[in-house]
């Protein structure tokens, strides 16, 4: 669909705006990051800080490339098939809430898309430097919830013993926390020595976060997509030098994050919680109706419900929720959704790859986006993420950053042609 989108024309560069235009835009665009940490209120600053810069960007010059028209053609087939299923349920107002935020996360998906297809490292950039001091704030306000280092706020910044911070619930902090993560260790492996070190403590306050939120997707979530990006950026290195600075640093991470986890396994409490989240034979994965259990048979009801049942039904039938996210889009939306949901993921994760080597200046940032983004399409087949913020942010800033690459290749090949 993008490739086709790409060459169908509409990849004409914009004219640069006014300096002060761009700082803002830029601003904002950092303003939309930072805020993505503080999500436990609602509405959240996320949601406020995103409209304001959605309605700013727009009367400031925003424009809707050719090349993500698929992306909205397919965010609007996703949402009608849950519309259509959720009607009969509409006098609910969850369920009125859920249709609504889900349309809303669709909007957001486009308007990252367009900031980032634009001005791209720069907004990118800034983007990183918002998700990195957001994620700082969620990571210390966790920490200090879970070692009690704030009077009252071990209820506030905890749930069931397990580090939630700015978040609801601990696994989205811990998922959220993924991205910002691999920002820094970037940092740690390829900058210079100061800059390295400041983000090292930064990384290791986001990987100590994510630990004391005891999720095991995340945890998995964390080593895999780290180990995929380095590799990433092994393989995209221009000389030896970098690679072999990129591996050693990598190791030495390791042995320190694994010196932290030795220290950390010496309390009691969080020994005791690691070794019980870190079971895969918890109760709620086994048996007929446990997670693995009602993928299967969900699968087979969805094979029957061309409407499906309807957002946010599913636990009338179940024990508890889909747990899938692909199986999600089937039960709330029907065929129709549940066509369109993984078609468009997976879409974007193959032409994903096949941008891992274009050489643009926003490679890095690239890379690190990619295999969270990725990271999180895995994760979805175990966990409901249809409504996380920073996957459909990902998601968005994917296209973004391949419509860019596209115009980039072609201005530079008239470059080449010119010279």
């Amino acid at each position: 669909m993008m490739a086709y989108a790409a060459t169908a024309g509409g990849m004409k560069i914009a004219a640069p705006a006014a300096p002060g235009v761009l700082a803002l835009q830029r601003a904002l665009v950092w303003l939309v990051g930072a805020s993505g940490a503080i999500v436990f209120i609602e509405p959240s600053p996320y949601e406020i800080a995103t409209l304001l810069a959605t309605v700013i960007f727009f009367a400031t010059g925003l424009r809707l490339r050719l090349v993500l028209m698929p992306l909205v053609l397919a965010l609007v087939l996703l949402n009608v098939g849950y519309t259509i299923s959720a009607i009969p349920l509409l006098d609910q107002s969850e369920v009125a809430s859920w249709i609504a935020t889900s349309w809303y996360m669709a909007v957001t998906v486009v308007f990252f898309a367009m900031i980032t297809s634009e001005d791209t490292a720069a907004r990118l950039d800034m983007l990183r430097r918002g998700l990195v001091v957001g994620a700082m704030v969620a990571s210390l306000s966790a920490i200090a919830g879970y070692f009690n280092f704030v009077p009252g706020g071990h209820d506030l910044l905890t749930l069931y013993e397990r580090a939630r911070g700015t978040f609801k619930d601990p696994n989205v902090l811990g998922a959220f926390l993924i991205l910002p993560a691999l920002f820094a260790l970037q940092s740690v492996v390829s900058d210079k020595p100061a800059k390295a070190f400041r983000n090292l403590i930064a990384f290791g306050i986001m990987s100590l976060a994510i630990l004391l939120a005891f999720s095991r997707a995340a945890w998995g979530g964390l080593v895999l997509t780290a180990a995929f990006m380095l590799a990433l950026m092994v393989l995209t290195s221009r000389t030896n030098a970098q690679r072999s600075r990129i591996i050693i640093m990598a190791v030495m991470a390791v042995v320190l994050g694994l010196a932290l986890i030795a220290v950390l396994l010496s309390f009691d409490s969080i020994a005791e919680m690691f070794k019980q989240r870190a079971s895969f034979d918890q109760s709620y994965d086994e048996g007929r109706f446990g997670r693995f259990g009602r993928h299967i048979l969900g699968a087979e009801m969805a094979l029957d419900l061309p409407f499906g049942i309807g957002p946010l039904q599913f636990h009338r039938f179940f024990p508890e929720d889909t747990h899938n996210s692909y199986l999600n889009a089937f039960m709330s939306g029907g065929w129709l959704s549940g066509v369109c949901y993984p078609a468009l993921v997976f879409t974007t994760v193959i032409t994903g790859f096949r941008h891992i080597f274009v050489r643009v200046p926003w490679q890095r940032a690239y890379l690190a986006v990619f295999s969270a983004f990725v990271g999180t399409v895995g994760e979805s087949f175990v966990i409901d993420t249809d409504h996380w913020r920073h996957f459909w942010m990902m998601l968005g800033a994917m296209w973004g950053m391949i419509a860019a690459a596209q115009a980039y290749k072609i201005t530079a090949s008239d470059d080449a042609s010119s010279a």
